[in-house]
């Protein structure tokens, strides 16, 4: 290999600036076969070729977006895990012990974006977090180049500043004093919840960070029936055990009843357990549904109990002077979980976890590492922000949601929300008016959620039945599977309770137009009506 490399001259390698602009202009062309990546910068005279290969993932780049936002093109090139695994033209996910070139390697990244799924397309409506913002690209692309980390302001002088001005900004949204609040960004939604249940419990029992749980009572907390897994997920990591969360019933459209929440906390007084936390949800993941946050606040402070409201989902809908209503009393919470990466639209991952009270953060988590965290430096420490986590190495999320922030404006975000409330409501009078659609709930969607059934010709006469839903419940899977393989749509379906199996379309995608709803409803009756 060192022999052809001596034999060979780089393909954009000049000392001449127009040769060298013109072997950029027709980079996709470029072989880079003899190429390494030993060859790239920091080797020396590796300039002209790091620019050659970066500029052709660039294209390649370019090419994978332009497909992404055409609604004609497929939104998956579906295969099985066992496909992949054994190799698909040319493409091998196994990996060697000697390089390869430079020129593979770009056929790698080709491929590999060819086998995914394109979450920017108009008709993918699977996650809650969807669509591919470039400004939020452009800022990921940056954050990569940067590649720092966040625990000291020493090594992140700007980006540490930058989510300082965040955390302010949406904390001030939420109603709360920029100058007494407190937060941090975190790895998603579910981390940012285990944070505010860690806090919660540090503020009533401090001693538990020293000396353990076998000092502490039977602690138990609060969340409704619809509230998201990660709740449980971080009572079984704290210690607290999932046995000691208290799922608290939903009314008829997925909300926590109030007087439900104050049975279950009398209760487990009279069984000799110690309430601590109430966890309210602000637009839960299945149907889109905001607990009654006023009337929860009130009980929290009766019981003298901590409020924690997962707004991961919802919480963006606070940057709309219509909608933001949904959320009121979301001011009266001690700590908010709250993802960008969701309805703001920014690109994985971005989360942040707010807490009312300045310092409890740190108080609860910082160990002031002599390497990391001394007292004497030049600046003020205070930037020093990576000991108010559980992490030490922490990715910088702030940049693309702050580079968004500086695009759209507050009211770009405004904008961008209202017409997604105004796509849902389209979808929800569309299926309305059609009798092979039923809807989950008959009233008019309260966020982008819109839950509904599709029944095929064969079933749609027939009368409830154990039966009936035993058929029904084979139909969702049946379509989307469909969908899958011809590569045409993507969303989401789920069972909830005595509810058989159901789709549930969310709109968060900024690339989808009515068309595209209207393609989907099409689509689902083309692909169902035989079933």
């Amino acid at each position: 290999r060192k022999q052809m490399r001596k034999k060979s001259i780089h393909p954009c390698q000049s000392t001449d600036k127009d040769v060298i602009k013109e072997a950029h202009a027709e980079n996709v062309m470029t072989n880079l076969s003899n190429a390494y990546a030993s060859d790239l910068l920091p080797s020396k005279e590796g300039e002209d070729l790091t620019k050659c290969f970066l500029l052709r993932v660039v294209n390649i780049l370019l090419h994978y977006i332009e497909k992404t936002f055409d609604d004609k093109s497929k939104i998956l090139d579906f295969h099985h895990p066992h496909q992949l695994l054994e190799g698909l033209d040319g493409f091998d996910l196994e990996l060697s012990d000697h390089p390869e070139s430079l020129e593979q390697l770009l056929v790698d990244c080709t491929d590999t974006l060819k086998y995914g799924v394109k979450t920017g397309h108009p008709r993918y409506f699977n996650q809650l977090s969807s669509g591919l913002d470039v400004i939020g690209l452009a800022g990921e692309w940056l954050t990569a180049t940067a590649n720092t980390n966040m625990f000291t302001y020493e090594i992140a002088p700007v980006f540490t500043v930058m989510e300082t001005v965040l955390l302010k900004k949406m904390c001030g949204i939420i109603g709360w004093r920029e100058t007494e609040a407190d937060g941090i960004f975190s790895p998603g939604g579910s981390i940012s919840n285990l944070y505010g249940i860690l806090v919660a419990r540090y503020k009533q029992y401090p001693e538990i960070k020293a000396r353990g749980m076998a000092v502490l009572p039977c602690i138990v907390l609060f969340v409704s029936e619809q509230g998201h897994y990660s709740i449980k997920k971080a009572a079984a990591t704290l210690g607290i055990g999932t046995d000691n969360v208290i799922e608290v019933k939903c009314d008829e459209r997925g909300k926590m009843i109030p007087a439900e929440l104050e049975k279950n906390i009398l209760q487990a007084k009279r069984k000799g357990q110690t309430p601590f936390c109430v966890v309210a949800t602000a637009g839960s993941t299945v149907f889109g549904a905001f607990d009654p946050l006023h009337d929860i606040a009130d009980i929290c402070e009766t019981h003298k109990l901590w409020m924690h409201v997962d707004a991961a989902w919802g919480g963006g809908l606070l940057l709309s002077r219509k909608h933001s209503c949904k959320l009121s009393g979301i001011e009266r919470a001690d700590s908010v979980t709250w993802n960008p990466h969701k309805l703001m639209g920014v690109p994985l991952q971005c989360s942040a976890v707010l807490t009312r009270e300045k310092g409890l953060l740190g108080a609860c988590n910082q160990m002031q590492a002599e390497y990391l965290f001394q007292p004497d430096k030049v600046y003020n420490i205070n930037f020093d922000t990576g000991d108010k986590t559980i992490q030490c190495g922490r990715h910088v999320d702030v940049f693309k949601l702050w580079l968004m922030w500086k695009a759209k404006g507050t009211y770009g975000f405004e904008v961008q929300i209202d017409r997604y409330m105004e796509l849902a409501k389209y979808f929800y009078k569309v299926l309305k008016k059609k009798d092979n659609f039923k809807l989950v709930f008959d009233a008019e969607p309260e966020f982008t959620n819109v839950c509904f059934w599709y029944f095929p010709p064969r079933l749609k006469h027939i009368p409830k039945s154990f039966e009936r839903d035993q058929e029904l419940q084979k139909i969702a899977p049946k379509i989307k599977a469909q969908m899958i393989v011809e590569g045409t749509a993507m969303l989401s379906y789920q069972p909830c309770g005595d509810k058989v199996n159901f789709f549930r379309m969310v709109f968060s995608n900024p690339a989808t137009r009515q068309t595209d709803v209207d393609y989907l409803i099409d689509e689902i009756q083309r692909l169902g009506k035989d079933l």
